[in-house]
């Protein structure tokens, strides 16, 4: 026979139960996500910079030969390597068939009141290059107005990255994809340990048991509470 049982304390931890079981499935499907992701990362082709552009091969791993801007580079703000603040380097590169596209060379330094930007030396010969294919990086939720990139000021410091604004301030069409620099690539800057994804699928996996492992809690806490009453009046 079943116990009695408050309906508000049953219905509360059967709604706990099911959030905390529908969060651990999410988490399951972003490990599967990211694990696909991941996957497609290690396995990418490598393909000349065209055939990539043209396939629309995200992660292909692509060469090309060319010569950077070595007067205009744009610094990402708000990239943190080893627990200091500091930009990525975006710098203009134009392939000998003439395509322009932005390559990140890696991570500089920062001070915290941003007064001082750092000098960016570059080459200004024809060389290869070798790196990663990738979409633009994401913006995000804009928390304050966009900076303002001119024609004449170079670095360029800007917060969120803007395909239309670069251009503007390049008076250059760009490809709408960036080259991740190779680790082992000349010319580049430290924070070159690329990858597809900010968290691996393993953290997802812990995630998704923490979020089990309360919906059980939540469930072993209902029946303490109902059944134990029960059996201290059959005691007595």
């Amino acid at each position: 026979m079943s116990p009695r049982s408050p309906f508000k304390f049953t219905l509360l931890m059967g709604l706990l139960a099911v959030i905390f079981s529908s969060l651990g499935l999410w988490q399951l499907e972003r490990k599967s996500e990211k694990a696909a992701l991941f996957e497609a990362f290690a396995n990418a082709p490598q393909m000349s910079l065209g055939d990539a552009v043209a396939a629309e091969q995200p992660f292909a791993q692509v060469r090309a030969t060319g010569h950077y801007d070595s007067q205009r580079h744009f610094l990402l703000d708000n990239k943190i390597y080893e627990a200091q603040a500091g930009v990525h380097v975006l710098t203009p590169f134009t392939t000998l068939e003439g395509q322009v596209l932005l390559v990140n060379r890696g991570w500089k330094p920062l001070p915290p009141d941003r007064s001082t930007l750092p000098t960016i030396s570059t080459p200004d010969i024809e060389l290869p290059l070798y790196g990663r294919l990738n979409a633009p990086p994401q913006s995000g939720p804009k928390l304050g107005a966009s900076d303002q990139l001119g024609e004449d000021q170079w670095p360029q410091l800007m917060t969120y990255f803007d395909l239309p604004a670069i251009e503007t301030a390049l008076q250059k069409e760009l490809l709408p994809w960036i080259v991740l620099l190779d680790a082992d690539q000349p010319h580049g800057f430290v924070g070159r340990d690329w990858k597809p994804a900010t968290m691996r699928p393993e953290m997802h996996g812990a995630y998704a048991f923490q979020w089990f492992a309360l919906a059980a809690a939540a469930v072993l806490i209902w029946g303490l509470r109902m059944f134990r009453p029960r059996r201290n009046a059959e005691k007595a």
